[in-house]
């Protein structure tokens, strides 16, 4: 299962461009794809020789990590509902687009992700569990990102991708000024909807100024919660890359295989010092934007039932047992395994203890801070009147509740 990490190919960004994207108004069926939707694996020109060393183990794990993803994605509404989570960012349906391009990271990349993201926080080794933390309302947080190189959600759209453009940037420095380390490179993720934030454009700019080794990986999954894609571009996502000089791929989303491939490109591309990439992965988000929306109320059931035939765990699945390299026994084997994990994970969410009020006070600064000592002092002598004033409040822990 060796994927070796290749050199990037010499780039030509007029015809790039012109021969894999598809002009306005057209289908999108000149998308990059490796894996049809009945499960055949096709080649490519360019992009196929990043694929050639992902044999029948590595797609088995791929389906492994899309499998477990979904299984997590489940049990974390069910937990939602349940009223264990306070809000839950469902990613059904962008397992395909999550995993390849996780996959296709090397240990020195750094990845700035939105708030569903959690099939590339897998790849990345994060404990799923350490997701959830926020979601439960104990947590700004949740993980260390410098264990991972993987950084803590963004809840404001399109916040993260100036962030990753300026790490980026010193990235680029650290690169040049250290040749015996690996190159690295960033990659930002966000949705449709972040597209049309200025915070886009403007990343976008200084990324091609400064040939930054950033990823932009948009997962365009049709909809901006409500608002379709077609109302936010009148192209395809992918195009814009052409006006600000850099490559723009549009690849099947749903095919885990082809993302895996264009992601491995463009990070080679990036950590070779040629500049940034902007990746579209066509997709479609099969759930709701949010535990808190009904999508009901603004697409048709039509379109979902649509892109069922379109399910990447679906496609690969055809593709393993076709080729002999997955069976029944490994298929029985996974979805107990998933079945233990989601036992796991709602155990450990029931076991969160939520932090005391008093810790609020010792996040604010990295060292020791007069004012807060002050508050924090003032605030316990607040609770301690509760406490003689006969309230029935007899301990610190029953007032901070």
């Amino acid at each position: 299962m060796a994927l070796e990490h290749l050199p990037a190919t010499e780039f030509d960004s007029t015809a790039l461009n012109e021969t894999l994207v598809p002009a306005p108004g057209s289908a999108p069926d000149g998308m990059v794809q490796l894996l049809t939707p009945e499960g055949e694996r096709v080649g490519h020109e360019l992009y196929g020789r990043y694929a050639d060393d992902v044999d029948g183990e590595a797609l088995r794990s791929f389906y492994r990590d899309m499998f477990l993803i979904r299984r997590f994605d489940t049990e974390a509404t069910a937990l939602q509902r349940q009223g264990e989570l306070v809000m839950w960012v469902p990613l059904t349906g962008q397992e395909g687009a999550q995993i390849g391009s996780g996959r296709a990271l090397a240990p020195q990349d750094y990845v700035f992700p939105t708030y569903r993201e959690h099939g590339v926080a897998l790849t990345r080794g994060l404990q799923l569990s350490h997701l959830l933390r926020r979601f439960r309302g104990i947590s700004h947080g949740g993980w260390d990102p410098r264990e991972s190189n993987f950084h803590l959600y963004t809840l404001v759209l399109a916040a993260q991708v100036p962030h990753a453009v300026g790490y980026a940037m010193g990235m680029a420095r650290d690169n040049a000024a250290d040749a015996s380390s690996p190159a690295g490179a960033t990659v930002a993720y966000f949705g449709d909807g972040a597209s049309s934030e200025g915070d886009v454009h403007e990343s976008m700019v200084f990324a091609a100024s400064y040939d930054a080794p950033v990823v932009f990986f948009c997962q365009n999954n049709h909809w901006a919660i409500s608002v379709p894609t077609e109302v936010q571009s009148r192209i395809p996502l992918a195009n814009r890359a052409q006006g600000y000089g850099f490559p723009g791929i549009r690849v099947d989303g749903n095919d885990v295989l082809a993302v895996h491939a264009v992601t491995r490109w463009a990070l080679e591309h990036a950590r070779s010092g040629n500049g940034p990439v902007l990746i579209e992965a066509f997709t479609y988000r099969m759930s709701a934007h949010t535990t808190a929306d009904d999508p009901t109320k603004y697409r048709l059931s039509a379109d979902e039932e649509a892109w069922i035939g379109r399910d990447p765990l679906t496609r690969l699945e055809k593709h393993l047992r076709a080729s002999g390299a997955g069976d029944d026994a490994f298929f029985a084997a996974l979805a107990a395994e998933a079945d233990d994990m989601a036992a796991q994970l709602r155990s450990d969410v029931q076991a969160m203890e939520p932090p005391s009020f008093a810790d609020s006070f010792t996040d604010v600064y990295a060292e020791p801070h007069p004012l807060i000592a002050e508050e924090l002092a003032f605030h316990k002598a607040y609770e301690d009147g509760f406490a003689d004033a006969g309230s029935g409040n007899d301990t610190e822990e029953e007032v901070g509740a």
